[in-house]
């Protein structure tokens, strides 16, 4: 139950950062994302804002193997550069700047919608099933000529 109630209070804040910082609001997002156009630079303080806490909590990570919770913690992410987290990286932020919504803030601003941000959900969670085919398909090892 503790773990349930955790879970729910930090997706709550979360969800609630994302509104109070502008997350969800679409022309707000690609404001930013238009560095050679007319650039909004505040998102800026949200992404600094973001990475510090984060940054603190990998440090907190390396003298930890399991959360307040009890549960084990996840190991580290991979470090490595390859061909799987270029094109992830690429299809992110082609998504992310024709939309101007990323998952999280995609999933917050659902309580307010519209067709748009339906139709965005809805590819965002088709995307997220076909995954496991392309990695499993980028996996494989290309056959000898």
């Amino acid at each position: 139950m503790l773990r349930l109630s955790l879970a729910f209070l930090a997706g709550g804040l979360f969800g609630a950062g994302l509104f109070v910082s502008g997350m969800t609001d679409t022309t707000k997002v690609q404001g930013w994302l238009d560095v050679f156009g007319n650039w909004d630079p505040t998102l800026a303080f949200v992404m600094g804002g973001a990475m510090i806490p984060m940054a603190l909590a990998w440090l907190a990570r390396r003298r930890r193997t399991t959360a307040l919770t009890g549960t084990p913690l996840p190991p580290p992410p991979s470090t490595r550069i390859d061909g799987k987290l270029i094109l992830g990286s690429v299809m992110f932020g082609i998504g992310w700047g024709l939309a101007g919504l990323c998952p999280g803030p995609s999933i917050a601003a659902l309580s307010y919608g519209g067709a748009g941000l339906y139709v965005f959900v809805a590819a965002m969670l088709t995307g997220m099933a076909l995954a496991p085919l392309l990695r499993s398909r980028l996996d494989r090892p290309v056959p000898a000529e």
